[in-house]
Parts: C-alpha cells; sequence; structure tokens
C-alpha cells in the first residue's frame, strides 16, 4: 500500500449535504417511501458515509408523475432554449468541479487525479456538446418523392425516459443518459445505482440551479428490484435507458417489451487487447497497464484480454508486469496515489476468486494479493497462460487483472479477440496501417482504437456489439435513441380524386 502519512485528507461531508434525503423530485430533495435505508460506504476506509431512505414504488410514480408534468413545456421548448440552458448547465458544472470529483472519489475510491482530470472534465465538456447539438435535430431533407407529394421528416421527443445508470462511473453515467434525453426535449427518471448516488444527486441539483424546469431532471435512489424494475415497467415511462451487466440488461429487457418500451442497453464487456509482432512494445505495455487498471479495472471497456503475438510475448509479459509492479495503491484523496479501492469488499473478494481459481492452470505474473489494510484494496494482477476457454478469458472479471495470451498468426489473433459473447471495445497495436486496417474491419466491436486503449471523445459515440447490448451513448448518434422519426407528407396537386383512388372504387 501506498503510505498516506498523518495527515487526514478532506472528504465529501455526504451526510450534510443529504440531510433533506437522497431523492431528488421535481426541483428538490426528499425522502425515499420504502421504509428501508442503505448505506453509502467509503471504499478505501470501510466507513459509512451516508444513511438514506431508499426509494420504493410510490417515489418512483412521483418522479414519473413529475416528468410527466414537465414534458409538454419541456418538448416545446424551442432548441435554443434547450440548448441554452444546457450551456448554463455546463458553467454550473465548471464552478462546481471540485465539490463533484471528492463526491465521486468518496464514494466509488477513485483517485482524486482520476475524478479531476477524467470524470469531472468529461462530464463538463459533454454537457457543453450536447448543448451545442440540441440545435441540430436533423431529419431528412424535403422532397418530392412520390412526384405528387411534398415529403419530410421530424425529430420529435419520445417522452418520460426512465434510465438506470450503475456504480462504475455514476456522473459520467448519468451525463450520458441524462444529456441527449433532455437535449432532445424528453423528460428523464434516473436511477443511479445504490452504492453511488451523491454525483447524480448533484448532477440533477445543478440542473435546478442552472434553470431546468422542476421536473425535467428526477432522481430516485433505490434497489434494482424495487425501484429499477417499477421504473421500467411503468405505463408512463416510453424508454428506458440501462448501462450495467448483460445478465440485468436481459431483465430488463424482459420487464420492458411487456409495455412495448424503446429500449437501449450498453451492457458487458471484455475488451480485447491485440499486439502484434510489429508493435512498439513500450506503448503496447504502457497501454496494456493503463487500459487494464484505469478506475481499478472497473471499466466494460478496460482492457482484459491481450493477445500478443508470439515474437513479442515473453517481452510483452516482463515489461508489463514490471509496470503493474509500480503502480501505487493508496488512499483516493491522498496525492501521489494510483489506484484506489475496488467499490466494495465483496467486488473484491469476487475478483480475487477469480485470480484464485485460476492458479490451477495458469500462472499469475505478478499481483494476486490483497494487501493489509482498511479499504476492498487489490492488487494490480497478471495471468498468462490461461487457455482461450477457461473462465478469467472469458467471463467479465471487473476488476485490476489482465490476461495475457500468444498468438501466431494474424488471423489466429483476430479470431481469438472475436472470441467471447461481448463486442464493446477492443484495441489493435502495429506499425503497419494494413495490418492495423484489416483489424479494425474485422475485430466486431463497437470501439476499436489503434495504438491506444481507453480514450473517448464527445463527439463520438460508444456502444456495443453481440452480448455488450445495443444503441449509442454521446455524439449526435445518440439522438437515433431518444428521438422519434416523424414522415410528414404534403399532398401537392390540390385535386379530390386522386388516380390512385381507382385501386379502392371506379375506373380511370
Amino acid at each position: 500500500m501506498h503510505n498516506p502519512g498523518n495527515t487526514i485528507p478532506e472528504r465529501f461531508p455526504a451526510r450534510e449535504r443529504f440531510a433533506a434525503g437522497a431523492q431528488y423530485i421535481a426541483g428538490r430533495y426528499t425522502q425515499g417511501t420504502s421504509g428501508r435505508t442503505h448505506a453509502v460506504v467509503d471504499p478505501a476506509t470501510g466507513e459509512e458515509v451516508l444513511d438514506y431512505e431508499l426509494a420504493g414504488a410510490a417515489d418512483v410514480d412521483a418522479a414519473v408523475a413529475a416528468a410527466c408534468a414537465a414534458f409538454p413545456a419541456w418538448s416545446g421548448a424551442t432548441p435554443g432554449e434547450r440548448s441554452d440552458a444546457l450551456h448554463k448547465l455546463a458553467a454550473v458544472l465548471a464552478e462546481r468541479a471540485e465539490e463533484f470529483a471528492r463526491a465521486e472519489s468518496l464514494q466509488c475510491g477513485k483517485p482524486l487525479k482520476l475524478t479531476r482530470e477524467f470524470d469531472v472534465p468529461g462530464t463538463i465538456d459533454n454537457t457543453a456538446f450536447f448543448a451545442g447539438a440540441a440545435r441540430h435535430l436533423q431529419g431528412q431533407s424535403a422532397g418530392e418523392y412520390s412526384g405528387d407529394h411534398t415529403s419530410y421528416v421530424r425529430r420529435e421527443p419520445i417522452g418520460v425516459v426512465g434510465s438506470i445508470a450503475p456504480w462504475n462511473y455514476p456522473l459520467q453515467m448519468a451525463a450520458w443518459k441524462i444529456l441527449p434525453a433532455i437535449a432532445a426535449g424528453n423528460t428523464i427518471v434516473l436511477k443511479p445505482a445504490e452504492l453511488t448516488p451523491l454525483t447524480s444527486l448533484l448532477f440533477a441539483e445543478a440542473c435546478t440551479e442552472a434553470g431546468l424546469p422542476d421536473g425535467v431532471v428526477n432522481i430516485v435512489t433505490g434497489t434494482g428490484k424495487e425501484a429499477g424494475e417499477h421504473l421500467v415497467g411503468h405505463p408512463d415511462v416510453a424508454m428506458t435507458s440501462f448501462t450495467g451487466s448483460t445478465a440485468v440488461g436481459k431483465r430488463v429487457a424482459e420487464i420492458a417489451t411487456a409495455t412495448v418500451k424503446r429500449i437501449h442497453l450498453e451492457l458487458g464487456g471484455k475488451a480485447p487487447f491485440v499486439v502484434f509482432d510489429d508493435a512498439d512494445l513500450e506503448a503496447a505495455a504502457n497501454g496494456a497497464v493503463a487500459g487494464a487498471l484505469i478506475n481499478t479495472g472497473q471499466d466494460c471497456t478496460a482492457a482484459t484480454r491481450a493477445y500478443v503475438q508470439r515474437p513479442l510475448y515473453e517481452a510483452f509479459v516482463e515489461r508489463t508486469a514490471a509496470l503493474m509492479e509500480s503502480v501505487r495503491l493508496g488512499d483516493p484523496f491522498v496525492a501521489g496515489t494510483d489506484l484506489g479501492p475496488l467499490i466494495s469488499h465483496a467486488q473484491r473478494d469476487r475478483v480475487a476468486g477469480f485470480v484464485e481459481r485460476a492458479r490451477a492452470y495458469a500462472r499469475v505474473v505478478t499481483g494476486g494479493e490483497i494487501p493489509e489494510g482498511k479499504g476492498a484494496y487489490y492488487r494490480p494482477t497478471l495471468v498468462a497462460d490461461a487457455a482461450q476457454d477457461s473462465e478469467i478469458v472469458q467471463s467479465e472479471i471487473f476488476g485490476p487483472v489482465l490476461v495475457v495470451l500468444p498468438f501466431d498468426s494474424d488471423d489466429e489473433g483476430l479470431a481469438l479477440a472475436n472470441d467471447t459473447p461481448y463486442g464493446l471495445a477492443a484495441s489493435a497495436w502495429s506499425r503497419d496501417v494494413y495490418r492495423a486496417n484489416r483489424a479494425t474491419r474485422e475485430i466486431k466491436a463497437g470501439c476499436v482504437w489503434v495504438n491506444d486503449h481507453i480514450p473517448i471523445i464527445s463527439e463520438m459515440p460508444h456502444g456495443g456489439y453481440k452480448a455488450s447490448g445495443f444503441g449509442k451513448d454521446m455524439s449526435t448518434y445518440s439522438f437515433e435513441e431518444y428521438t422519434q422519426i416523424k414522415h410528414v407528407m404534403f399532398d401537392n396537386t390540390a385535386v379530390a380524386r386522386k388516380d390512385w383512388h381507382r385501386t379502392i372504387f371506379g375506373d380511370r
């Protein structure tokens, strides 16, 4: 463990900030009505930082009712008016950036350098992007496609969106769901993970501060079984967006289809990291460590399966292990900390279980240990020589664990990269543009990086193939998720008896 010294770092005062409750409905904080409480725990210390009343079905109903009431005026606002509101929101978020960073670090265990340099700035940028994109809801150009009519396409808001966000990136995932929905004129009820509600609540509060009407953005913090399922199945919710595991995504889809809702699913991943024998070894090793360990590996796009062509294999394993051993674990609020804890002791033990079982069939090169002390920490771990069909290669671990396997031909490397049910993200490492371009074509994933792994930008879409779900976050492509397409057709002839009427009555 990195030694934080004797200084007690300042943490976000969660109890004081959310004394009024952990629900945000119609522009104000309220208490939940389920009759049950939940504790937000600082995973770096194991200490409870907030006890709050969980949302029940009545809270979901109230939030949906508030969103329904706000929908007519918000959907009727001009694109410019919605754009102005989001520009103000971006400014509020920028003013409160440090507060958001500390709240995110407290509830997730992320080092402050990650929340300050990635989570919060990324969210502000995403807000600014959708402020501009709100003015560009475009359809197909008008034209006389039948000869006798003028047709054009309208993009219209869907209605109330009911979204569920995960615990690994609570602030960014809240923004990814809220921003395109409201920029398109919808209203929203978001259920954050009950482990990590703090920054979602602060985001909704910032929306009110920026002047968004009450009820446009609502937060209900409850369990998936009670609040989540009730939200997804609510008859007044027109669309559901879910980010989380593939198993839970299947349940969300099952509930949503019963009321014929629009569904957007961003699910699990098991990203391949394909290193060809002409790659820059130092760049690939650095990229693998950063791509595998970001957010303590709790990232559905994290590098999890490194396939390295045999001439570079042993050197890659050696260099990657050395870099992993240099990573400093420690208190997220202390300068010098590179890696924080996992989200909970339960998640840490789950990750450790994967590694312990792998010892029977693979080589743990470095890591594979729970360090002494408090907190849900786990050392960065490199596993080599596992079989392609083994559990540690095929299953999503969601922790600081990278598995490395060798391959011989390019055909074999690309086939191995595609050999899991998932298809969210991948990367290819090569100096040969034709080799890299082939990889981008043949790897079945929603995002393929070349000579890098992890960076995302607001202007480009994020979403998966196969069991990683469907639909896109970020970018103008996300408007396709949050708008309905309407074809409008005008008759241009002013003729009462149309020629086509003869197919129903009379002759030409």
